[in-house]
């Protein structure tokens, strides 16, 4: 016969307790709102550890209330796998105010679309811009490139939109970018060079994730495509605040970004 003893009855009774005290957390802070999140995780240890998970319901519930289900469903967040880290990449989607007139961002909040409309070329912007740290987030074009199709990142300085099909983000020096279609890089007007490096480098495939790597510290930006890092495209970048940007010229046209968090080294 298989006997408790007092220790063990003490020991399941205390596991109980934080089981559902965390569920009783988890339900409280799930209706507080995001910014008050952050100063809740300060009060105290249990608090910070209920909130530090970030695929409990408290996340859960808040990236049920704000991205759209067929967002959640689909393979487009797979490379950010918790619900926090979802919603941390909603967050810092395209801007549907900070973008040319000829785009906008659908309802998965995550796409922009632009509209068919000749001889122009048009750009978005990110919500976030950043200014110190490390960052890294994925650009797939999910449309045709046409004869110019940039990725890289602008200052809140830099057009969004211009006549004729040029490589706008790139075209002052207020942008930075890499052309997918030739493989150049552009700024202040100028190609910078073939990118990457390499010999025969494949064209980009529509449909392939970009990793757009910006390091603050450095003042240097770099891609990776399908996992491979092609080296840094860009050194001496200003400290100003950067914003995630691409420029496209082809109608119908459409372009998700997801935003990683701090670039994995290694």
């Amino acid at each position: 016969m298989l006997i408790m003893n007092e220790f063990d009855f003490y020991d399941d009774y205390a596991v109980a307790v934080v089981v559902c005290t965390d569920n009783i957390l988890e339900n409280i802070f799930s209706y507080l709102r995001l910014k008050d999140l952050r100063n809740c995780a300060l009060v105290c240890k249990t608090w910070y550890r209920v909130l530090n998970d970030e695929n409990n319901d408290v996340w859960r519930l808040h990236c049920v209330k704000r991205l759209a289900e067929e967002v959640l469903k689909s393979d487009l967040l797979s490379t950010v796998s918790t619900y926090k880290s979802k919603l941390r990449a909603y967050f810092h989607a395209w801007n549907p105010h900070d973008c040319s007139r000829n785009i906008y961002v659908k309802a998965n909040g995550f796409t922009l679309h632009r509209n068919p409309v000749a001889q122009s070329t048009d750009a978005c912007r990110g919500k976030i811009g950043f200014y110190h740290g490390r960052h890294a987030w994925e650009v797939i074009w999910e449309g045709p490139l046409g004869t110019v199709a940039v990725v890289g990142i602008s200052t809140k300085d830099a057009p969004l939109e211009c006549h004729g099909y040029v490589g706008l983000l790139g075209s002052d020096e207020q942008s930075w970018g890499w052309n997918l279609v030739d493989n150049h890089l552009l700024h202040n007007g100028d190609t910078q060079g073939h990118y990457p490096l390499l010999n025969n480098c494949p064209k980009y495939q529509v449909g392939e994730r970009i990793r757009v790597i910006l390091d603050c510290e450095d003042n240097t930006l770099s891609f990776e495509r399908n996992y491979e890092f092609l080296g840094v495209a860009f050194r001496g970048l200003p400290n100003k605040k950067l914003y995630p940007t691409v420029s496209a010229v082809y109608g119908n046209t459409e372009v998700s970004m997801i935003y990683l968090g701090p670039p994995v080294d290694g």
